[in-house]
């Protein structure tokens, strides 16, 4: 076994809200850490103390603008010319994981550049949670330890005490995590086909499988726009529903997403703390996945299994 170095846990500057938490739940301190800003918008990252020999993790998830990307590469690259033992990225919410592959002419494949990027900088380790396409672990050479939300999601699914529940899921592509959770809550699943001619606009929406009676949970590992999720609640609802919940590990919600939400026939929308709200609303409930990373992180620097902490 590599020898024992001492931990050292650092938040980028968006993430700290979550950062706060994770070493609460596992009672250590954050470390210090400087962001300096120059007046034209350049900034550099400084350690407040030492990392040399250290088993360093660094918490920060990745969502816009892109300078919370650029500033854990930053961080990265400080830890490791100040020659510390590890380098573990901590990213909550992984961006650019839609663009996963090239659906179309000329277009980049942007999270293959993330994990390109985040390997060069000199990271040996990335934890993340529900990215959009599983076979993103494959764009690293180096160990991805890829967490699920479900540990929090599946026991709340539960203490709602729903009669007559039905696990959806919002499109196609996420037919197989619906699938799990239905299997796993023993319950039906039915999908929404969707159609888009561009992103974020969805053209049609068809519901296959029966709803009526019933009371729905989507399943989605994001909400963006919230287009999908609240046309999907209205045409299930009009199909003779009891009542539909929306349950998404990050919240990202941009553009009219809170009012289509505030306005839509949804419930109750519950999501992770692995992006923070730009605002509050009673149809909004947030869960904190702190305790997950926090238990995360000390198993990783102890060398021990993580499988325990996947409930599906």
């Amino acid at each position: 076994m590599p020898p024992k170095a001492p931990i050292k846990v650092f938040s980028g500057t968006q993430t700290r809200y979550l950062a706060e938490k994770i070493s609460l739940s596992a009672g250590r301190e954050l470390g210090n850490i400087n962001l300096i800003r120059f007046s034209d918008g350049e900034f550099a990252t400084a350690y407040e103390e030492t990392v040399r020999g250290s088993h360093v993790f660094l918490i920060q998830s990745t969502f816009p603008p892109s300078d919370n990307f650029f500033e854990l590469l930053m961080m990265i690259d400080a830890a490791k010319r100040a020659s510390a033992y590890k380098i573990v990225a901590v990213m909550p919410y992984f961006g650019f994981a839609r663009q996963d592959r090239k659906d179309q002419p000329r277009v980049s494949i942007g999270a293959k550049l993330v994990a390109d990027m985040l390997s060069t900088a000199g990271v040996d380790r990335i934890i993340t949670m529900d990215l959009h396409a599983d076979q993103i672990q494959g764009f690293f050479n180096i160990p991805v330890d890829h967490l699920y939300a479900s540990s929090i999601f599946v026991p709340h699914i539960r203490q709602l005490g729903l009669d007559n529940l039905v696990i959806a899921s919002p499109d196609v592509g996420g037919t197989k995590r619906a699938n799990t959770y239905a299997k796993f809550l023993e319950t039906p699943m039915v999908i929404c086909h969707k159609y888009r001619s561009k992103a974020n606009v969805v053209d049609e929406m068809r519901i296959i499988g029966d709803v009526e009676g019933k009371n729905v949970v989507v399943l989605d590992d994001m909400i963006d726009t919230a287009g999908t999720i609240t046309k999907a609640a209205e045409m299930m609802m009009e199909q003779g529903a009891l009542s539909v919940r929306a349950i998404a590990t990050h919240a990202v919600l941009s553009g009219p997403a809170y009012e289509r939400i505030e306005n839509s026939k949804l419930c109750e929308v519950i999501v992770s703390d692995s992006i923070p709200l730009k605002r509050q609303s009673q149809k909004i409930k947030v869960l904190s996945v702190a305790q997950l990373f926090a238990d995360t992180i000390d198993k990783v620097y102890n060398y021990q299994s993580i499988s325990k902490q996947f409930v599906i």
